[in-house]
């Protein structure tokens, strides 16, 4: 593969910005362009991610100020910005360079519903775009054939949120089927700190967080609910004799760097044998390259996908509560946000689905 491709990384100070950084510089058909930063502008990029120091294409590199003139003239740009900044600059880059494929890692445009944003982000909805999930089913399907064309036909990418990927993956190849009701979904998530993002606070200090699991966002505050419901809402849409989307998301911050582990149920309609669920996260993901489903009785652990954009789950059902049980594992900074921007790279542009994305974990 020729390396035509200059990608430039707004935010790459961040977790997520330094995460899509690696995978660009290991990626057979990308060079990395401007790297920019807000308060870490003017700094050694090697100073912030000091894991990408010894590769040549770093050394000597300072951060850039965030600008539209930063960012321009590149193929790709990368927005690793905190949510509600996304929006502007997208609007800047719009007016000085309209050809440039644009994929945000922040959740300014992934919502559709305009109310959805404005109650659980307090700002005006900066629009939507094609949703960066390679893998979304939409209703009746049993492979993602319509997300796919729609990445491969866009200039503007949302990627999703990184527990919303979890659940996602997780449950929807049984609403898509219709063999799994989404009116009583329950999802309990052990979420890494590194979801937390970079700022420095008093919760996120190593004092407080080892030894300890806290939950956050309880009771339906947490903003990546509407998100996940809009996705089942894809799945569903339009199934005969299936509720609309009900689901009580609860993340609880556990005592790792990175990592998701999400334990997701809901009720299985009458006549569903376990066989029936099986066949149906097998038509979905026996052909994915990144979502691996494990045979009865093997479960998922978040650190067989350190590092790498898989995701892997486990199907078991629950006789005696009537529910299917899904525990799904992924690395909220590879498959949960920068390996899925990548991965939407490489569709949006034709170059193969798979290119510069690891499959392999760290281990141990």
């Amino acid at each position: 593969m020729r390396v035509t491709v200059s990608v430039a990384i707004a935010g790459a100070s961040g977790y997520a910005g330094g995460e899509l950084a690696r995978l660009a510089l290991d990626h057979p058909g990308l060079t990395l362009g401007a790297l920019t930063a807000h308060s870490n502008a003017g700094e050694p990029v090697a100073a912030q991610q000091p894991h990408l120091a010894a590769h040549p294409a770093i050394a000597g590199r300072v951060f850039a100020p965030t600008t539209p003139e930063a960012l321009a003239g590149h193929d790709v740009v990368f927005l690793a910005l905190p949510h509600g900044a996304s929006g502007e600059v997208a609007a800047a880059l719009q007016a000085v360079d309209p050809d440039v494929l644009v994929i945000d890692v922040g959740a300014d445009h992934r919502l559709v519903d305009p109310d959805d944003w404005r109650h659980y982000y307090g700002s005006e909805h900066a629009g939507t775009w094609t949703y960066g999930m390679p893998e979304l089913l939409h209703a009746g399907e049993s492979s993602a054939s319509a997300q796919r064309a729609a990445l491969a036909a866009t200039r503007r990418v949302a990627v999703p949120g990184c527990n919303v990927t979890a659940v996602t993956l997780a449950l929807q190849p049984g609403v898509a089927a219709g063999l799994v009701d989404p009116g009583d979904v329950v999802a309990v998530l052990a979420v890494g700190y590194s979801g937390a993002g970079k700022t420095a606070k008093t919760h996120l200090l190593a004092s407080e967080a080892a030894g300890a699991a806290v939950p956050y966002g309880v009771g339906g505050g947490h903003r990546h609910n509407p998100e996940i419901v809009q996705n089942l809402r894809v799945a569903g849409a339009g199934r005969d004799g299936l509720a609309d989307v009900r689901l009580s998301f609860t993340p609880v911050l556990v005592p790792m760097s990175r990592g998701i582990l999400a334990t997701v149920t809901a009720p299985i309609r009458p006549g569903v044998t376990e066989a029936d669920l099986r066949a149906a996260w097998g038509a979905a993901y026996d052909d994915e390259a990144f979502v691996h489903v494990l045979p009865a009785g093997a479960q998922p652990t978040s650190a067989s996908t350190l590092g790498a954009n898989t995701a892997i789950m486990a199907v078991e059902v629950d006789e005696r509560a009537g529910r299917v049980v899904v525990t799904c594992a992924i690395d909220n900074l590879v498959k949960g946000t920068a390996g899925a921007a990548v991965q939407s790279l490489n569709l949006a542009l034709g170059l193969p689905e798979t290119a510069g994305l690891p499959v392999t974990g760290v281990a141990p």
